[in-house]
């Protein structure tokens, strides 16, 4: 019997693809943020997704990952600059990655490229039984000819039902690590180009934050309200706390989720930024593990394959 991806995760795929094309073209000098953020996460449910996967992170210049606009965000897209745009769809739990990053001005053609041919280098690689320090390899070598650095301290991540970071990791740098890719095993690939030196620190700030479903600390009535929502509505997924605001009466949102952190019942992920300030690029695809190589389930109809 031929192993195939399952339909749901394909349906996934083809709607975060869908949403990318449409978004990309509304990144613009002087809009808000929040704007786009919003208008990503109608369109995922808009075009048919039970659901957001993880909360539409837009990160400019040297923010690497994790930014996504708080409640009232009145930021806007600078005049020149690398904006990535990373969103996630779930058809039924089965859950798309993927990202790609905007030129504002066309500055930074050879970031684009780097981060772009790294992952179409990585998506060839991509094979049953490959060793994952493999398809590192072919992303680091395809972003040093580009004279840029990949960022090893992020990568690559195993995909599973309702499970976002589901185990394995794929490196964007070589690594003689003896795990493999399996044949029907799902993974989101996602490169990132800088002129930094490819690390990264941890901003102040969270905006996203998931659940311990497991916690059962002791804490006051608004935060349990809180925490009863998130869980309810959320579950495992990544969420945003800007989707709080407007569920519950009388509850100080901000405050409740630091007292959700602080109690460990909930996680924050920080911004993070490159770690010497560098610019950062990313581009991002979900692949199925086929007979032959990667089926790609987020493949965008503009798209040059």
């Amino acid at each position: 019997m031929a192993v195939k991806p399952h339909s749901d995760f394909m349906k996934a795929g083809k709607i975060a693809g869908k949403v990318l094309n449409l978004i990309e073209g509304e990144v613009k000098s002087g809009v808000k943020v929040l704007k786009i953020c919003t208008l990503a996460e109608e369109k995922i449910i808009e075009f048919g997704a039970s659901g957001i996967a993880f909360p539409c992170n837009i990160s400019i210049n040297n923010e690497a990952a994790h930014y996504t606009s708080p409640y009232g965000d009145t930021k806007v897209f600078p005049n020149k600059g690398l904006v990535k745009i990373d969103i996630g769809a779930h058809v039924n739990g089965y859950i798309s990655d993927t990202a790609i990053t905007v030129d504002l001005d066309g500055s930074y053609e050879k970031y684009i490229a780097a981060a772009k041919d790294a992952l179409e280098a990585a998506i060839e690689t991509v094979r049953p039984d490959v060793r994952l320090g493999e398809v590192g390899r072919s992303i680091e070598h395809t972003i040093k000819k580009q004279g840029l650095k990949p960022i090893h301290q992020l990568s690559g991540h195993q995909l599973k039902q309702w499970i976002l970071h589901a185990g394995k990791n794929v490196p964007n740098v070589g690594m003689k690590i003896s795990s493999t890719m399996n044949l029907g095993e799902t993974y989101a690939i996602e490169p990132f180009a800088t002129n930094g030196n490819g690390t990264i620190k941890s901003g102040q700030h969270s905006y996203i934050f998931s659940n311990d479903m497991k916690n059962k600390k002791k804490i006051d009535r608004d935060a349990l309200r809180v925490r009863n929502a998130a869980r309810q509505m959320f579950k495992t997924l990544p969420w945003a706390g800007r989707w709080i605001h407007g569920k519950l009466t009388g509850v100080d949102v901000e405050i409740a989720i630091k007292a959700l952190q602080r109690s460990g019942v909930i996680h924050g992920y920080p911004v993070l930024y490159e770690g010497k300030d560098g610019m950062v690029s990313q581009f991002e695809h979900s692949i199925f593990v086929g007979p032959d190589g990667a089926i790609v389930s987020t493949r965008r109809d503009n798209e040059v394959q």
